[in-house]
């Protein structure tokens, strides 16, 4: 078992980022060599921060457990999956503020499947997304966050909640780089896109961290992850404009509209009190607890 509350590693963090940086090159290879977009192998391309970070758990001694692989918390479990859904409903009021950005009821969020109108079809919808988002978008989802909110999270924890959040965000923004400057999400401004998806993993990384450390388990972070992915399309059909740079940039939920939200609630954290964070955020050999919490403003 590695040490528990040093300071980060740096040659354990060489290992997490050189394997990080190898497999995203050879994804990108592959889709040069077979002649298809890198997007369309963004589903193996999710489960490169997990493959990295288990070469450092396996290659350096640090347990699946310490890192988060351990049974969360009920209740924080079950807040992290539904929490997902107001941060999109916040996401769509905010889009749909902006100037120039209407709201859309006629169009379908969920193509092919047929839902009832109304109230009773916004309920199907949250629903449906809920149920898909802590199934099968929550597996794809943990292919990142084993990464990133399992090993990176501890690895950086001695640097406290908000820096360490900040540079696993930073990373996770980053990553997104050769599947973004390939059209994802910001088709029409794929180099500006770049920047603007790690402006959104800096905004959504303290919450993501809110969650791991409340429910002492990486598991958290890939339901809200997973919630979060499949419900994202209802800002994407309901919010519309008529500028390309509107839609994509701002009225998205990883625009402006979706960092304005997840800041907001990232400040509501550091209102409410910020809780400590430390290596043994998943330790399974000590008594369930409340988490404690610092100041708003701790670290």
């Amino acid at each position: 078992m590695a040490d528990a509350d040093t300071a980060p590693d740096t040659g354990r963090l060489a290992v997490f980022v050189g394997v990080l940086v190898v497999l995203a090159a050879a994804v990108v290879g592959v889709a040069r060599l077979v002649d298809v977009s890198v997007v369309t192998l963004a589903p193996v391309y999710m489960f490169t921060p997990m493959v990295a970070g288990l070469a450092v758990c396996f290659g350096r001694n640090v347990s699946l457990a310490s890192v988060g692989v351990s049974a969360p918390r009920t209740w924080w479990f079950v807040a992290a999956a539904v929490g997902a859904l107001p941060l999109v409903g916040l996401t769509l009021a905010l889009a749909v503020a902006v100037p120039g950005v209407a709201f859309d009821a006629s169009v379908d969020p969920v193509p092919g499947i047929p839902l009832p109108g109304g109230v009773l079809g916004v309920v199907a919808t949250f629903g449906l997304v809920l149920g898909l988002g802590v199934t099968v978008n929550a597996l794809f989802a943990f292919g990142e966050e084993f990464g990133w909110r399992g090993y990176l999270l501890w690895e950086l924890a001695p640097l406290g909640f908000w820096r360490a959040s900040a540079l696993v965000g930073l990373v996770w923004g980053l990553w997104h780089a050769p599947i973004i400057a390939a059209g994802y999400n910001f088709p029409s401004f794929p180099l500006v896109g770049v920047g603007v998806m790690t402006a959104a993993c800096l905004s959504f990384s303290p919450v993501y961290t809110y969650a791991v450390v409340r429910a002492e388990s990486v598991f958290a972070a890939a339901v809200l992850h997973g919630v979060f992915n499949g419900s994202a399309g209802i800002v994407v059909a309901h919010a519309v404009a008529e500028e390309t740079a509107i839609t994509e940039l701002v009225a998205s939920p990883v625009g402006l509209a979706g960092i304005a939200a997840f800041g907001l609630a990232a400040g509501g954290i550091a209102l409410t009190g910020t809780p400590t964070l430390s290596r043994g955020f998943a330790d399974s050999e000590r008594p369930r607890r409340a988490t404690q919490r610092t100041t708003a403003g701790g670290d």
